[in-house]
């Protein structure tokens, strides 16, 4: 078990004995590691015995990010579960891990371990989305003190500090399976996942089986449409919204004809590139160890 001791939920943790005794319950003989600095969770995995059954992911998504990085360099995949304890869990609360942190672990400790597309930005893996436009640097530039003393509020008191900020539109070029395009976008969403920046159910039908991946381009022009558009996400499918298009695919390849004004954002975590193209892949090679009802619904392959 891997543990971020930044994570947001440190404070409601009574006690790591607990995690010991529950993990034993299972049949696990468990080492807990604490990360102490950014990149400690990637190389940890990385170097971890080929023997090992099972890397649970003790922190965000960011966190679950490395640890993913790190396995995918592995010549053996190991099989990883999450169990969120950062202030933001799109990937714990997509698997619907969202109540008391010891239940979550009993949870995924009856789950299945399910084969799990993982995306890819040029040769960089990211876990279940990447996105890029004004406000989205939010995610990585909110300060830590702030998320670790007030949450998910965090990002909404520093994002307010932002809204005085003009609404950058992009002129891209990009091809989706070799068939190429080009248009003005403000926000680019690349995922593999029903959950993203806390909203539920942004895809209906997304699964995380099918070797593809979910590509969304907005434009808008201005803070209204903006919020007409984050509106609209919340109540219907985000492919279904206007002035946004949609593709699913297991190649998607753009280019920025003008320098985009801020950094790609991986799970929650900045991407710096100086590049002003980006190519997306989809590889299948590891296992997830998640809880039995998300299997049910977010995989295409009842036994895979």
């Amino acid at each position: 078990m891997i543990v971020n001791p930044e994570s947001g939920k440190k404070k409601k943790i009574k006690g790591y004995q607990e995690f010991y005794d529950i993990l034993r319950k299972y049949g696990y003989d468990t080492d807990i590691i604490f990360t102490k600095a950014k990149g400690d969770a990637e190389n940890i995995v990385q170097s971890l015995d080929r023997n090992v059954d099972l890397v649970i992911s003790g922190g965000g998504d960011g966190t679950l990010n490395e640890i993913v990085s790190g396995n995918m360099k592995r010549e053996k995949k190991l099989t990883i579960a999450p169990l969120p304890l950062g202030s933001t869990n799109d990937v714990g609360g997509m698997y619907g891990l969202d109540k008391d942190i010891y239940e979550n672990l009993e949870d995924i400790l009856q789950g299945k371990a399910k084969k799990v597309d993982i995306c890819y930005i040029d040769d960089t893996p990211f876990v279940y989305v990447a996105c890029l436009g004004d406000y989205i640097e939010l995610a990585y530039a909110t300060p830590r003190s702030l998320k670790k003393r007030y949450g998910k509020i965090a990002y909404i008191l520093y994002g307010l500090k932002q809204l005085r900020n003009k609404i950058h539109s992009y002129n891209v070029r990009y091809r989706v399976d070799g068939v190429e395009y080009e248009g003005d976008y403000s926000f680019f969403f690349i995922s593999n996942s029903s959950r993203i920046a806390g909203q539920p159910d942004v895809y209906y039908d997304v699964k995380l089986d099918d070797n593809m991946f979910e590509v969304a381009m907005a434009h808008v022009t201005t803070k209204k449409d903006m919020l007409k558009m984050l509106v609209l996400a919340s109540t219907m499918d985000v492919k279904d919204i206007p002035n946004v298009r949609y593709y699913q695919t297991s190649h998607f390849e753009i280019e920025f004809l003008d320098k985009p004004k801020s950094s790609w954002c991986i799970d929650g975590e900045e991407y710096q590139s100086n590049s002003q193209t980006f190519t997306f892949k989809v590889e299948q090679s590891m296992k997830m160890l998640i809880p039995k009802e998300s299997s049910k619904e977010l995989f295409k392959e009842k036994n895979n």
